[in-house]
């Protein structure tokens, strides 16, 4: 009973007027990490570490967006 729950996924809170969800991934080794990225400064504000198309979901669910749809810069 304890492994039957759904995990609860905690939700990444942004400001989608000046702010977008985006992957950025190595061009070298190709590891991604999800996170916010800052329109008008251009930073990026890591959020997790994708290792998977499964953390892909999770990180898309986080932030409200299909995984499809996101963003990944290099």
């Amino acid at each position: 009973m304890l492994f039957d729950r759904k995990k609860q996924v905690a939700k990444i809170d942004y400001d989608p007027a000046t702010q977008h969800p985006a992957i950025r991934q190595s061009i070298c080794t190709g590891e991604m990490v999800g996170g916010i990225m800052d329109d008008r400064s251009g930073k990026f504000l890591e959020s997790m570490l994708i290792r998977d198309q499964r953390d892909r979901e999770e990180f898309a669910e986080r932030v409200g967006m299909e995984p499809d749809k996101l963003k990944v810069f290099y």
